[in-house]
């Protein structure tokens, strides 16, 4: 497995442009189920995740090639409805192909998902909403098999936002007979580039960008093509590599209006922010302590919450981050201690005694935002860093290695 070698104590500075967006780029692969014909995606990062579902994609019949940050699907021939084991095991967004296929199909058949290990991250929400479209839900050795002559409009109430079941339902909801309402669905950006996505292809949904869609349901939809939105999550990470170091750097084609919460939080501990219309600007040094309470879009990002850790273990004072999304969060913390860091875990709390002298040790990832952490705290240790299991940030991060030494990190990648 490969690794990282990491020098630290090198500030970043100068010019850098993130990739799209995983997490947009999921379900609008997972949309191409919706209708027979050719896509053409733009702007595709190059990692795991995404080669991941395109195999998924093959393995129902699609058609995909992907070069250059391009991704092509041919969903002309797909026939089949079952998602296996063996692939769902290693990225829960798998998941994603339940909706489609059951709404094309009237049947799906899709293995328990995987993934990081986050703690209970139960699908039930997901289930629930194809229930009342009018789905026939059994679960069978470790399978989900779901069936329905005929989808109806209904409403859906999500007892709590969940980004993966408003997904699922909302792609399943496009071609129902008659009106489907969705309250308290997820506002990520993501959820609305799907949104937008699925109506590019002839679907008719209202109240993109609020807690409640509105699915007038269509006969057919037609294929489109789409450029995916820049990595909100990518944008963060790089933003706190430079705070860590003290660097000073410009990230281009970006959207600051979907971080909002996180640029405030950078300026609260004392960074300067500077923004345009696709770019962030950092720089300065940090001065204060915080608070985070992650919490759904527009709070503060899940995704973010361990990068930040790794920044506040760095910034004098006692800071404390609450963990309201996952309840195994907090894997990474024994790794940033074997750093040096000053980091207590109560319940879903850590409360941070930041300013200690980190110092280089090696490292283990443990899922991908935990990997990137450990990267940043990395960037900021005396000395050498080792960082194992690596495979887990390339899940999410195209390269990052790559840019941060673009930026001038001393980081290198070992491969075995």
């Amino acid at each position: 497995m490969d690794k990282f070698i990491v020098l630290g104590e090198k500030k970043l500075k100068g010019i850098i442009s993130v990739s799209g967006s995983k997490n947009a780029g999921l379900p609008i692969m997972a949309a191409s189920l919706l209708a027979d014909g050719h896509y053409i995606l733009k702007n595709v990062p190059d990692i795991i995740d995404i080669r991941t579902m395109a195999k998924l994609l093959r393995i129902l019949g699609a058609k995909v090639e992907f070069e250059n940050h391009e991704l092509k699907i041919n969903t002309e021939n797909c026939s089949y409805y079952e998602a296996p084991y063996d692939l769902v095991k290693t990225m829960r967004a798998s998941i994603y192909v339940l909706g489609p296929l059951l709404a094309r199909f009237g049947k799906a058949k899709v293995s328990f998902p995987g993934g990081c290990a986050l703690g209970a991250r139960p699908i039930n929400l997901h289930l629930q909403g194809l229930q009342k479209l009018g789905a026939n839900i059994e679960i069978e050795h470790g399978y989900i098999y779901a069936t329905a002559k005929k989808l109806n409009g209904t409403e859906v109430i999500f007892e709590k936002k969940s980004v993966g079941a408003t997904t699922n339902i909302l792609m399943a909801s496009v071609l129902v007979d008659g009106i489907t309402i969705l309250r308290n669905v997820a506002c990520e950006p993501e959820i609305n580039s799907l949104a937008n996505f699925l109506n590019k292809m002839g679907a008719k949904i209202e109240g993109i960008g609020t807690d409640c869609l509105t699915i007038s349901g269509v006969k057919n939809l037609h294929p489109a093509d789409v450029t995916l939105i820049p990595d909100r999550i990518e944008t963060g990470t790089l933003l706190l590599a430079a705070a860590i170091t003290k660097g000073n750097i410009n990230v281009k084609n970006c959207c600051p209006m979907d971080l909002g919460i996180v640029l405030e939080k950078l300026k609260e501990i004392g960074f300067s922010i500077e923004t345009e219309n696709d770019s962030i600007k950092i720089s300065g040094k940090a001065k204060n302590p915080i608070e985070i309470s992650t919490n759904p879009y527009p709070a503060f990002p899940t995704d973010l919450q361990a990068p930040f850790a790794a920044l506040l273990s760095t910034v004098k004072g006692i800071s404390i981050i609450d963990e309201n999304i996952f309840s195994d969060r907090f894997m990474y913390i024994s790794e940033l201690q074997r750093l040096g860091a000053d980091i207590k875990l109560d319940k879903n709390r850590i409360v941070i005694h930041g300013g200690t002298k980190l110092t280089g040790a090696p490292l283990m990832a443990s899922d991908i935002r935990a990997a990137a952490a450990l990267v940043i705290a990395a960037l900021a240790s005396e000395g050498k860093t080792e960082i194992s299991r690596v495979y887990h940030l390339d899940r999410g991060y195209e390269r990052l290695e790559s840019k941060l030494a673009q930026l001038g990190a001393d980081i290198e990648r070992i491969e075995d």
